[in-house]
C-alpha cells in the first residue's frame, strides 16, 4: 500500500509522520506524495498536532529527479500544482505541523518543512535548494514560503549558488525554531507537539488561518481581523473555562519554558 511510504503513529493526542523511504533518502516520488496526502486526511482526523519526520539518515533529500526528468513543461507544471495541493492542505490544515529535521533538508524536502508551522533541527540538519545548479526551478512552494522564512535575497544566493545553510546558519536565518544536540529533534519536536496539542481550538484557528493572511493586508485590516479573532476567541467557552482557572490560580504560570536539549 502507498501508505506503506509514510507511516502514521499515535502519541496521545500527536500523529507522527514519517517519510519512509530511506533507501532513497526520502526523495519524494509521485508514490510517496499520494501516501503523504492520504496519511495527513488520518492524522488530521485522528489528532491535535502533527510531527512529520523522515526515517533512515536525513528528512528528505527532495524531488525524485528520476521520475522528473522525462516530463514535459505541461507535466511539470501539473505536477508542480500537485505539489501545491499537498502541502497546501499541511499548512492549511485544521491543526498544527512541526516538522522534526535531521540530516539532508534539500529542495523539496525543504519546501515540505517550510509548509509546516514550526521546524525543529538537530545538530546533522542541512538545508539548501540545490534546484539552480541543476538548471530547474523550485516547483514546492519555496517562492512564497521559504523566501517568506529568510527573505527573498538569501533564498536567491542559495538558488544561484548551491549555498548550504547548516543547522546553526539556519537558525540564524529564521527558518529553524528550535536547534537540538544531533539525534534529539525528534525528541524536542514530541515536546513542542504536546505543548501545542494544549491550545485552545479557536486560538489555533487564529494563528494557522487568520496570523498568515494578516501578513498580506495594510495594517488597518490586519488589525482589523486581529480583533474580529480576539472577539470569537475570548467569548468561546474554552477561554471562559481557561480564564477562570488563571484567576482562581489553578493555571501554569504564563511563563514556561520547554525543557532545555543542551
Amino acid at each position: 500500500m502507498t501508505q506503506e511510504l509514510v507511516s502514521l503513529e499515535m502519541a496521545g493526542s500527536v500523529a507522527l509522520l514519517g517519510l519512509n523511504r530511506p533507501a532513497k533518502r526520502n526523495a519524494i516520488s509521485d508514490a510517496l506524495l499520494e501516501a503523504l496526502e492520504v496519511r495527513l486526511v488520518e492524522a488530521q482526523r485522528a489528532a491535535r498536532a502533527i510531527i512529520l519526520h523522515g526515517h533512515g539518515p536525513c528528512f528528505c533529500a527532495g524531488l525524485d529527479l528520476s521520475e522528473h526528468r522525462a516530463r514535459t513543461a505541461e507535466e511539470v507544471f501539473h505536477h508542480s500544482r500537485g505539489w501545491h495541493r499537498v502541502f497546501r492542505a499541511l499548512r492549511e490544515g485544521p491543526i498544527p505541523a512541526i516538522a522534526a529535521v535531521h540530516g539532508a533538508c534539500v529542495g523539496g524536502g525543504l519546501e515540505l518543512a517550510a509548509a509546516c508551522h514550526i521546524r525543529v533541527a538537530d545538530a546533522t540538519a542541512v538545508f539548501a535548494l540545490p534546484e539552480g545548479t541543476r538548471g530547474i526551478f523550485v516547483g514546492g512552494g519555496a517562492t512564497v514560503h521559504v523566501a517568506r522564512l529568510i527573505g527573498t535575497a538569501r533564498m536567491t544566493d542559495m538558488m544561484l549558488t548551491g549555498r548550504t545553510l547548516d543547522a546553526a546558519a539556519a537558525e540564524r536565518a529564521g527558518l529553524v525554531t528550535y536547534l537540538e544536540p544531533a539525534g534529539e529533534a525528534l525528541t524536542r519536536a514530541c515536546e513542542v507537539a504536546a505543548r501545542v496539542a494544549q491550545a485552545a481550538p479557536l486560538t489555533v484557528a487564529g494563528v494557522l488561518h487568520a496570523l498568515p493572511r494578516i501578513q498580506d493586508m495594510s495594517e488597518s485590516d490586519g488589525l482589523f481581523v486581529e480583533s474580529l479573532m480576539a472577539a470569537l476567541a475570548q467569548t468561546a467557552p474554552e477561554a471562559e473555562r481557561r480564564l477562570a482557572a488563571f484567576l482562581e490560580k489553578r493555571a501554569p504560570k504564563a511563563i514556561q519554558t520547554l525543557p532545555s536539549g543542551d
